[in-house]
């Protein structure tokens, strides 16, 4: 029986080659793949067992968390496919998570009426700039489209009156 792999079973070397993830390639406390290594590790909170996920290029672990012990209950369980494969895709999701927290600090969004009764959009998008650390104001109408923009300070904070006050030309550009 032929065994099938896809893209998420396959890790690739430092030319780019794409190569199966093969567990007899593995260590049972070491396993490299699909842009992680999971390193089993002592818990040095107590006894026990500690896996720490490290994306390829990092050097902190983005994902620690406990780790099952083996039957003998000293040593630890050894990393096996189905494990490795679950520790990447809970990885994956807390950068995702974290992608997803970051954009929603850097970005907010107030809907107002002005004079007339019509809604408008104005959009708050925080630039961390070391040197530069500023903030856009976009104004955008009922069809999404840009009516203008312009710089504010990094911290202007976002409200229903403060957009209100924005768009009648009452915040000075930063």
């Amino acid at each position: 029986m032929a065994t099938t792999h896809d893209a998420t079973d396959e890790t690739h070397d430092e030319v780019g080659q794409a190569h199966p993830v093969r567990p007899e390639d593995q260590d049972p406390k070491l396993w490299r793949g699909q842009g992680w290594t999971a390193r089993v590790i002592k818990n040095e909170d107590d006894d026990g067992w500690a896996v720490e996920m490290t994306c390829d290029g990092q050097s902190e672990p983005s994902l620690v968390g406990p780790w099952t012990m083996g039957r003998d209950k000293k040593n630890p369980k050894p990393l096996d496919a189905s494990a490795f494969a679950t520790l990447v895709k809970t990885a994956n999701e807390v950068l995702a998570r974290h992608v997803q927290q970051r954009r929603a600090q850097l970005h907010r969004n107030v809907t107002v009426a002005v004079e007339g009764g019509a809604r408008v959009r104005v959009d708050l998008d925080v630039v961390p700039d070391e040197d530069d650390p500023h903030a856009v104001l976009t104004e955008r109408d009922a069809a999404g489209e840009v009516v203008r923009r312009s710089r504010v300070a990094a911290d202007f904070k976002l409200t229903a009156e403060s957009a209100r006050r924005w768009l009648e030309g009452g915040v000075p550009e930063a």
